[in-house]
């Protein structure tokens, strides 16, 4: 196997292994043996567990989510939500945020990664989307991308994350919806 070739079976194996037993109980073996590679090969890349873990999941996290531009700030909105919600539906994603959540509520390094990771791709992306949305008229001038960001997003994660309901298509409208009246609503 070539290099870059053991590092992707290795991240897959995180992933994998992350998805099914967890944070507390994923070991340097277990991803080894699901990667079929040795453990040397993993702590040529990583020197423990926590560093392997940070490391990939934050390279996923901070992956650049496609940016909308249907027109207007609704459409944008609902087609971000959507692509949104079917990543935080991925079978391994769905597994894998609850129990980091957790563990971040327990280990501030995690929680700091996490942070980082998140905020700052979720950040630029309510940038461009509200600024785009100002230029175009449909937001009041001096709009706040944070709480964007809260409004947009937050419920998803509430949903997906914490509640386990489905989201469909209506619901992803009506969201949109109130999304949009409340930033107008809401004094800069």
């Amino acid at each position: 196997m070539l290099r870059g070739d053991i590092t992707v079976a290795i991240r897959n194996a995180v992933m994998n292994e992350l998805a099914e037993v967890g944070y507390g109980r994923l070991s340097i073996e277990a991803v080894a043996r699901r990667a079929g590679v040795g453990k040397t090969a993993i702590y040529r890349r990583w020197s423990n567990k926590l560093e392997m873990v940070m490391e990939i999941v934050s390279d996923i996290a901070e992956r650049k989510v496609p940016l909308p531009d249907t027109g207007s700030f609704a459409g944008d909105l609902q087609l971000l939500m959507f692509i949104v919600s079917k990543a935080l539906q991925h079978r391994i994603a769905s597994q894998i945020i609850p129990d980091l959540m957790a563990e971040a509520a327990r280990n501030p390094q995690i929680a700091e990664t996490l942070q980082g990771a998140l905020r700052t791709q979720q950040q630029a992306l309510a940038e461009k989307l509200v600024g785009q949305a100002v230029t175009r008229g449909e937001l009041p001038e001096g709009t706040d991308p944070k709480l964007a960001v809260d409004l947009m997003l937050g419920p998803l994660y509430w949903r997906l994350a914490i509640s386990r309901d489905p989201i469909g298509d209506e619901y992803l409208e009506q969201l949109a919806a109130a999304v949009t009246g409340a930033l107008k609503a809401a004094r800069p």
